[in-house]
């Protein structure tokens, strides 16, 4: 017990060092020159601005000065307004950096959030119950940091990696029967309720036919807490929240991969054609959740259908990011995993398209990128790929023919 509790000792002041180190380089050679992490900025302002002068985050006083740090002026119309936009406990999370100037803020968390992609994709190769062997697991951890969607997503500091990182998680924890923690993790990873809004609905739905009852409440504890203390703090921050939310749209140009499609490569389509394709998702998602009651965590189906659950939350949500595409990871690696399994020299492929991943994604950014906006149909090659992929082994897991995923 003593040499257990050395060795996790050791490792922890390792982790500790490690991650010094790494945000003393970021630091030194990144954002100490080039300030940036413009998804976290205006988080970790508005949660400056709280903590330090009591300031409403959702504010006009609060916009301003968010604008003012990242313009040098207020934001033109046309511009993205970088509102606070976020539930009013997220400055929870932000107080220990919301002290730090940004010359250090954005180092910590630009760590933090590649150490949370990075954490992640480990934990998901664990839920999917992947060994890979050692070559392989490297060439996976330079995946995790240099694909296109993991590495968008540690440069402009987005919350997509710990959200993913808590999802994976809490998928983990109730796979070994943590109930507690899972329902806990579930409810920090509702910090961006548009990534984890249907997954929230399946795990209850599976946790009551499954009477997992621990788990659901320690969920709704968790986010009556959060909740809670936020009203406590700030009475009106819900009504508030929601508003920025409404205004969102009116300044963001990329809808839902689904809007890619009939609104901007097919705008005769339209509206009614995007809504019609959100309504025959959501359907075919309904009908598959019914299963989810009777489900165990070891059945081959309950992973597919958590999957088909992450991709079309980012299909049918009005407004997504490249950077949420980051918790399709988990389809992915069911995939890739049969590809080693089943495959001739399946490592080799599963490397080879991790690597050619890398490359396909960001040539594809370089060719189509406009000024500093990536281009729409950077939305479109891992739901419209994982998708039917994940459609057809429900449906050969429906038949009986799928055993393992």
């Amino acid at each position: 017990m003593q040499q257990r509790t050395m060795k996790y000792g050791i490792v922890v002041i390792f982790g500790l060092l490690l991650f010094g180190l790494v945000v003393i380089g970021l630091r030194n050679s990144f954002t100490a020159k080039v300030p940036g992490a413009n998804d976290f900025y205006p988080r970790w302002r508005g949660a400056q601005l709280f903590w330090q002068e009591g300031v409403d985050p959702y504010s006009e006083a609060a916009t301003l000065a968010i604008q003012e740090g990242i313009y040098g002026r207020p934001a033109i119309p046309e511009e993205d307004q970088v509102l606070f936009v976020y539930p009013f406990y997220t400055v929870f999370f932000l107080l220990p950096i919301s002290w730090l100037s940004y010359e250090w803020a954005q180092p910590v968390w630009l760590a933090l959030v590649m150490l949370s992609v990075v954490t992640a994709v480990l934990l998901t190769l664990k839920l999917v119950e992947w060994k890979m062997p050692l070559w392989l697991l490297a060439i996976t951890l330079i995946w995790a940091i240099f694909f296109y969607n993991s590495s968008r997503t540690v440069i402009l500091g987005q919350f997509a990696g710990p959200v993913y990182l808590a999802m994976v998680a809490a998928l983990l924890a109730l796979k070994h029967d943590r109930d507690v923690a899972a329902g806990l993790l579930l409810a920090l990873s509702t910090i961006k309720p548009q990534m984890t809004f249907l997954l929230v609905i399946a795990l209850l739905i599976w946790a009551v036919g499954q009477r997992r009852w621990h788990f659901i409440g320690s969920f709704i504890a968790a986010m009556l807490l959060l909740t809670g203390l936020s009203f406590v703090l700030l009475s009106g921050w819900l009504f508030s929240f929601v508003d920025q939310v409404l205004f969102y749209p009116a300044y963001t140009f990329t809808g839902s991969s689904l809007w890619v499609v009939t609104g901007y490569y097919w705008p005769w389509l339209g509206k009614p054609v995007e809504n019609g394709l959100i309504l025959l998702l959501m359907a075919y998602l309904i009908w598959q959740w019914r299963k989810l009651w009777q489900l165990p965590l070891s059945s081959p189906q309950f992973l597919i259908i958590i999957s088909l659950t992450l991709i079309i939350t980012n299909m049918v949500v009005v407004r997504t990011a490249t950077t949420n595409y980051i918790i399709m990871y988990i389809p992915l690696f069911l995939v890739l995993k049969a590809i080693s399994g089943k495959w001739r020299r399946g490592d080799l492929w599963t490397a080879l398209i991790l690597l050619g991943s890398i490359v396909g994604m960001w040539a594809l950014f370089l060719a189509s990128v406009q000024g500093d906006t990536e281009h729409p149909i950077m939305y479109l090659p891992l739901p419209f790929l994982l998708l039917p992929t994940m459609m057809w082994a429900n449906y050969q897991a429906n038949r009986g023919r799928l055993t393992a995923v």
